[in-house]
């Protein structure tokens, strides 16, 4: 049976399987194809859709949107993930001279509107951070989170890829709802960095991201992928799981209970994601996987 998560926080009650839409501008899909999508992903219990301003050179939440419009019944039964705070030099914002990180209250405030513009929505369910940012001002940023909050246009706030100290700092000023992760088979750093252990000392439950290596643990070529396609390959006869539900169960054994953020755009991908929630890895081949990634046993 799945590990219990009524300890841990989950204040914007995201599903346990949130869709990442990051390659949406990538898939091809017509608008009503985006709607059935959308569809989809709910009748497999998915309502949560995880955004940034940036995906798609700030084209996604626009695409997304427009699906948003054309089946406005939709909005009501989803939340929406959103992040902001990086600057990337693209055709639709001129003015960014350089990449660079900003969390100063004018970026973060027009960054939410725009985003509201391209989602056609009146909120955003989560704001996350997407960046550390070497110049935030936290209790600055903290009368920002205040704002957006009073107005109605953002109801909870975290952050994303942020290291224990910078988190911790953060949350002094102001109670945060997400902490949004990398974390694989193939990318081990967040058990050994001290960032899960944070969150399991706050209750907070992960949101990890790519969980399946961006792709690599089904093509890389490298000697870290290989190794761990062949130990997921041997324990999938076992279960009768494919590897991707046994990556994903890998990243769901954590006692953290983390909150997956696929990059799917196919309904089988997410199918495989909600398969992962009831495969519980025993420890052995959790610890299988792991040396495979390390390339060594435990210490």
């Amino acid at each position: 049976m799945p590990v219990s998560t009524e300890r841990y926080r989950n204040p914007a009650g995201l599903s346990p399987i949130v869709a990442g839409c990051w390659r949406m501008a990538d898939w091809g899909y017509s608008t009503a194809e985006r709607v059935r999508w959308i569809e989809g992903a709910l009748s497999l219990g998915i309502d949560s859709f995880d955004h940034a301003d940036i995906y798609g050179d700030y084209a996604v939440e626009a695409l997304f949107g427009e699906a948003l419009a054309a089946a406005p019944g939709l909005r009501d039964r989803i939340r929406l993930v959103s992040k902001c705070g990086i600057r990337l030099v693209a055709a639709q914002r001129p003015q960014h001279r350089i990449k660079s990180y900003d969390t100063s209250p004018a970026h973060v405030v027009a960054s939410v509107e725009a985003s509201l513009r391209a989602l056609r929505t009146d909120r955003i369910d989560l704001l996350l951070i997407h960046r550390p940012d070497a110049l935030m001002d936290p209790a600055e940023l903290a009368r920002t989170f205040d704002d957006l909050k009073t107005a109605g246009k953002v109801l909870h706030v975290g952050v994303s890829n942020h290291a224990p100290s910078q988190l911790a700092l953060l949350q002094q000023f102001h109670p945060l709802a997400a902490h949004q992760i990398e974390l694989s088979p193939l990318q081990l750093a967040a058990l050994h960095d001290g960032t899960l252990d944070q969150c399991l000392a706050l209750g907070l439950r992960p949101m990890a991201w790519s969980p399946l290596g961006g792709g690599r643990l089904f093509t890389g070529g490298d000697a870290q992928a290989q190794r761990v396609r062949s130990a997921l390959a041997e324990l999938s006869s076992r279960h009768g799981a494919s590897i991707a539900t046994l990556a994903y169960a890998w990243v769901l054994r954590h006692p953290s209970a983390p909150l997956l953020v696929t990059g799917t755009g196919r309904i089988e991908g997410l199918r495989e994601a909600v398969a992962g929630l009831e495969l519980e890895l025993p420890a052995e081949d959790w610890y299988a996987i792991w040396e495979a990634s390390q390339g060594q046993p435990v210490p």
